[in-house]
């Protein structure tokens, strides 16, 4: 399902307003530290990805931002502040991803702008301030990943190389509620729904993925054992379980797999869609995907719980969101009945949920909830 994990979040920016924007035991969850800002500065403490994990849930994403081309404001959200993160936090997430955009910071020979850098870091610090679990990556970034072919492979490593070695040389001494994630939704642009993949495209993705974890590791202090986030082709769940490979790393058990989740597109991104109820509940079966049920959904987080999880790779959900349909003002509560169930799934099978948010859910500049219910069923879901 190439074009349903394709490039979303830049398709989401440029076509469409985000109207709104198995798990541990209590026992288990008590035994470790209850949030990012209770770890002292510097701390790398002895958890696996997966025990990390259950940490973070709920997560939500500083969509629109700071991977904005054109600068920060570009893509019409304010400046970043404290009150923000403040709002994230008041409102009960515990993670954030903050998507970032590094190229149009960066001089002919890849080397990225100190005022940038500093500019990402003051927003790292901001959240962290907040006792947030923070995931930064290169986002879209203008889509120099995607072209994985062996005649750019080289090329395109060295400038991944160039550009994890500068961020994780400036963020080395960061403790573990920092991790970072390799890319987004990348793979082969440009080609016709329902392409095959390739076995070269499959190959180089994968290789994007080895060289991030190798690039990070090589800069030492804390990234030596920094949890790293790497991805599935385009973020799709079943390239993920049939052509994406763990990355070879020199510590163990300290890799996340991140994917994203937008089905049934139809219902969640389609904005000339018709389709605007979803689930149980629904009452029209003309306008309801009903083979993307609750059933489809588990079984989907399964998959990711048998071939990642189980096996020790803690597991991302980086994106998943539903924009709303001015026609059909009936669809908030299966928006919100969406969200509460996958919400729910996600953190059920093991894996960290974070919602897309283009500054829908929370008001960037006060902090207030925009969308208090949906909020609530998000954070209370995750519980």
């Amino acid at each position: 399902m190439k074009n349903v994990f394709h490039s979303i979040s830049l398709v989401a920016t440029r076509w469409f307003v985000l109207a709104l924007a198995c798990t541990a035991t209590a026992a288990a969850a008590a035994a470790l530290p209850a949030a990012a800002g209770d770890t002292a500065p510097g701390t790398m403490r002895e958890l696996t990805s997966v025990q990390l994990s259950r940490l973070m849930s709920p997560g939500i994403n500083l969509g629109n931002t700071l991977d904005a081309i054109g600068g920060e404001t570009a893509w019409g959200n304010p400046l970043t502040t404290q009150a923000t993160m403040d709002g994230y936090k008041a409102a009960g997430f515990k993670s954030l991803r903050i998507p970032v955009a590094w190229s149009q910071y960066a001089d002919a020979s890849n080397n990225i702008s100190p005022k940038w850098m500093a500019r990402v870091k003051q927003v790292v610090d901001y959240a962290r301030k907040d006792g947030l679990y923070v995931v930064i990556n290169i986002h879209w970034d203008g889509g120099w990943l995607n072209k994985p072919t062996y005649a750019t492979q080289a090329a395109t490593n060295a400038k991944l190389v160039k550009f994890w070695t500068q961020i994780a040389n400036t963020f080395k001494d960061y403790d573990d509620t920092l991790l970072f994630a390799a890319m987004n939704e990348v793979g082969m642009d440009g080609q016709p729904w329902g392409t095959p993949i390739t076995a070269e495209w499959a190959a180089v993705q994968n290789g994007y993925n080895q060289v991030f974890v190798d690039a990070v590791r090589a800069t030492g202090g804390n990234n030596a054992r920094r949890h790293l986030v790497v991805q599935a082709y385009f973020t799709s769940i079943d390239n993920a379980v049939t052509i994406n490979t763990v990355p070879t790393d020199t510590v163990a058990k300290r890799l996340f797999m991140e994917v994203h989740n937008y089905d049934p597109s139809n219902f969640t991104i389609n904005g000339e869609s018709k389709i605007w109820q979803w689930g149980a509940t629904a009452t029209d079966p003309a306008a309801t995907e009903t083979w993307a049920n609750e059933a489809y959904i588990d079984a989907l987080f399964q998959k990711m719980k048998t071939h990642f999880v189980d096996r020790g790779v803690a597991v991302i959900v980086g994106e998943y969101g539903v924009y709303l349909k001015p026609n059909y003002p009936g669809m908030v509560a299966y928006r919100n009945r969406w969200a509460d169930y996958l919400t729910h799934s996600m953190v059920q099978h093991g894996l960290v949920p974070m919602w897309w948010d283009t500054g829908g859910l929370i008001d960037r500049v006060s902090g207030a909830r925009k969308e208090p219910e949906l909020v609530k069923q998000i954070v209370e879901a995750a519980k």
